[in-house]
């Protein structure tokens, strides 16, 4: 029997076009692989210090972008499910205008992030589905042990 292969998270890295009168910053086209439909867009605010997660879509593809400060994400594969100990994060990234791209998240992978710059950290996603709460589960951020991502420090 042919293993089924789950496709995974991975970064885009984006075009920030400057203007003088302001700059253009890419998101993401139909044209392109992570472009897997649209549902919904939506921001997020992540204070300094501060971290929102962990959080799994069974169904749901993550395409973030972070327009302005700077976010670390971790995305942990889910069939590595080990709820003791510390976890290898597949994925552990920060992202904003120094490293301006978009990580794409399939579904079936843990994801939390938080706020790296002092003021105001913003993300956009652009899901493929809109929101349905029965479609995802929450975990608190104890749930996963990655070193140097601690509870809302």
């Amino acid at each position: 029997m042919d293993e089924i292969v789950k496709p995974k998270p991975y970064l885009t890295e984006l075009k920030i076009i400057e203007q003088a009168q302001g700059c253009i910053m890419h998101g993401i086209k139909a044209a392109e692989d992570s472009y897997t439909g649209f549902g919904e867009a939506y921001f997020s605010t992540v204070n300094f210090g501060m971290i929102k997660g962990w959080k799994l879509h069974k169904k749901m593809t993550l395409n973030l972008i972070v327009p302005h400060g700077d976010i670390r994400f971790v995305v942990y594969d889910a069939s590595k499910d080990e709820l003791s100990g510390e976890v290898l994060p597949i994925i552990d990234v920060i992202l904003g205008q120094q490293n301006y791209s978009r990580l794409t998240v399939p579904p079936g992978f843990w994801v939390a992030f938080q706020g790296v710059s002092i003021g105001f950290n913003i993300l956009l996603n652009i899901a493929d589905i809109e929101h349905d709460p029965e479609e995802s589960i929450n975990r608190p951020i104890e749930s996963f042990n990655v070193q140097g991502f601690n509870q809302n420090e």
